[in-house]
């Protein structure tokens, strides 16, 4: 497994040793011990989730506060996608600054993106299924959304023709507005 720091402090790329031949190929998805060596902290992951989009669906910022705070491992089986966290803690040097990603089935890339952090992602091919774990379940209450085109945070979507969203998403709040972490 290689490793990848991104220019926030945290979020990191993790890609797995691939093995393969014209048969196909094979690779370790997860492996708990590798993982919190890489990232140098001990991590319980308790959901799974899996979503498939269409092209230029754009999923997000989506992010829980505490006390259901979520980290999440992502990656994508079928198809690619521009994958985007944005620092929402409140005291980080990193503070309101995004870093984004291409993942794909080809790639077999994932990203982590620990508690404190906004995700999104913008769906490239004409369908693509993500996948991830979660370090907290689902909780409407502390459930929160920023918006994907917010000009404060000025994030470089690539073209994936004309933005698809969710009701919800549509109308999320501004990065000013928003609810951040306090620590």
């Amino acid at each position: 497994m290689k490793i990848t720091a991104t220019h926030i402090a945290d979020v990191v790329i993790v890609e797995p040793d691939v093995f393969g031949d014209d048969r196909g190929f094979f690779f370790e998805s997860f492996n708990q011990q590798k993982f919190e060596a890489a990232i140098g902290r001990s991590v319980n992951f308790v959901q799974d989730n899996h979503s498939k989009s269409v092209r230029a669906v754009l999923r997000g910022l989506h992010y829980q506060l505490p006390p259901h705070a979520q980290g999440k491992l992502v990656r994508v089986i079928q198809g690619e996608v521009y994958d985007v966290a944005v620092d929402i803690r409140k005291n980080s040097p990193t503070f309101g600054q995004w870093t984004g990603h291409h993942l794909s089935a080809e790639n077999k890339k994932q990203m982590w993106i620990p508690e404190g952090f906004a995700h999104a992602f913008l769906t490239l091919s004409e369908t693509a299924e993500f996948l991830y774990k979660t370090t907290d379940y689902y909780a409407k209450d502390c459930e929160r959304a920023i918006a994907w085109n917010d000009p404060t945070l000025a994030i470089e979507w690539p073209d994936a023709g004309e933005i698809l969203t969710s009701a919800k998403d549509a109308v999320a709040s501004a990065f000013v507005d928003a609810d951040v972490f306090e620590n």
